[in-house]
C-alpha cells in the first residue's frame, strides 16, 4: 500500500464546492465515470490536503463536483505503478462550461487534454438550459426593492443590441452583466438571460433544426417541461422547484448559433407578463 496527498490550492471558482475523488478499480461497481469503473476514497474541500491510502497498481484518479456532471465535470490523473507515495496539487478553474472543474497541475498528457476539450463541449450543452438561480432570483428581487424608492417613468418601447443579438423591450430594462449568460437585460419584475451556443462547439452542431436543438435543451436537463410553438417560436416554460418564478424559453437558430433567450418572472405576474413576454420574444433577430 502507499499514500495518495492531494491538495486542493484555495480558489475562487468552485469555492463552496466538496469535491469527491474516486480512483479507478475494476472490482468495483460503485460509479462509472466516463466508462471506468470507480470507487469513492473520500472528499476534499476548497484550500485543503488530504492523504488517501491506495494501492501500489496502475490507476486512474478522478475528481468529480457530483455524480450527475460527472462525465463532462472530472478531472483525471493517471497514477503510475510504484510504492512510493504520490503528492498531487490542483485547484478548481473558472469554466462554466465544465462547472468550473478541478484541474490537476502539471497533468498535459494527450489523453487528459482530450477529455478536457470533449468536455467543454458536452458541458456547454448542458448549460444552455441550467439556469443560474441565485443571479435569477437575486436580480429580480433587487430590482423590486429599487422600484419602491424610485419613482416609474413613462413606459416606451427600447431597442438593445449586443453580442449580434437584438431584441426590444422598453426603457424600464437595462443591461447587466454576467458570467454564466452571453446578454442579460433586467427591470423591476421581469429579467432577460440570453446563451449564445456557436455551432463551433461540436461536430455537426449545425445540421441541427432548431426543433432538434429545443428537444436537445429539454433532454440534456430532464423532461421538466415540452417544446411547443407559440406565433412561430418553439419555447418551453417551466417553473422553479418552489414555484415561485416562472420561466419563458426560447430557442432560435442564427447564421452561426443556437440561441436559448429566456425571460424570467414572479409566478404571481405571469398573468401581467405573458403576452409581453411573446411580444419581446418575437423581437428578437440576429446580425
Amino acid at each position: 500500500m502507499r499514500n495518495l496527498t492531494i491538495k486542493r490550492i484555495k480558489s475562487f471558482a468552485g469555492c463552496l464546492a466538496q469535491l469527491k475523488i474516486y480512483i479507478e478499480d475494476a472490482s468495483s461497481n460503485e460509479l462509472l465515470i466516463n466508462g471506468i469503473p470507480c470507487r469513492r476514497i473520500g472528499e476534499i474541500k476548497n484550500g485543503e490536503e488530504k492523504t488517501f491510502v491506495i494501492g501500489e497498481e496502475s490507476a486512474k484518479v478522478f475528481v468529480i463536483a457530483d455524480k450527475l456532471s460527472r462525465n463532462y465535470c472530472n478531472e483525471f490523473y493517471q497514477l503510475p505503478a510504484g510504492e512510493e507515495d504520490v503528492f498531487l496539487s490542483g485547484k478548481c478553474h473558472l469554466n462554466p462550461a465544465r462547472g468550473n472543474a478541478f484541474l490537476f497541475d502539471n497533468n498535459d498528457s494527450a489523453e487528459v487534454m482530450q477529455l478536457r476539450k470533449k468536455g467543454s463541449k458536452k458541458g456547454w450543452l448542458i448549460l444552455c438550459a441550467a439556469l443560474i438561480f441565485g443571479v435569477i432570483i437575486g436580480t429580480i428581487a433587487g430590482r423590486a426593492v429599487v422600484s419602491l424608492w424610485f419613482p416609474k417613468t413613462e413606459v416606451e418601447p427600447k431597442t438593445f443590441t449586443d453580442s449580434g443579438m437584438t431584441i426590444t423591450l422598453t426603457n424600464e430594462f437595462e443591461r447587466e452583466q454576467s458570467e454564466q449568460f452571453t446578454v442579460c437585460y433586467d427591470s423591476n419584475k421581469v429579467a432577460v438571460f440570453a446563451l449564445k451556443e456557436p455551432f463551433s462547439l461540436v461536430d455537426g452542431f449545425k445540421d441541427y433544426t432548431l426543433k432538434e436543438y429545443g428537444e436537445l435543451v429539454l433532454r440534456n436537463n430532464g423532461s421538466f417541461s415540452k417544446l411547443k410553438t407559440v406565433d412561430e417560436l418553439y419555447m418551453f416554460e417551466y417553473e422553479d422547484a418552489k414555484g415561485k418564478y416562472t420561466y419563458f424559453s426560447f430557442v432560435y437558430k442564427a447564421d452561426d448559433a443556437f440561441w436559448l433567450v429566456q425571460f424570467a418572472t414572479l409566478t404571481e405576474l405571469v398573468d401581467e407578463y405573458e403576452a409581453k413576454v411573446i411580444e419581446w420574444a418575437k423581437t428578437v433577430s440576429f446580425e
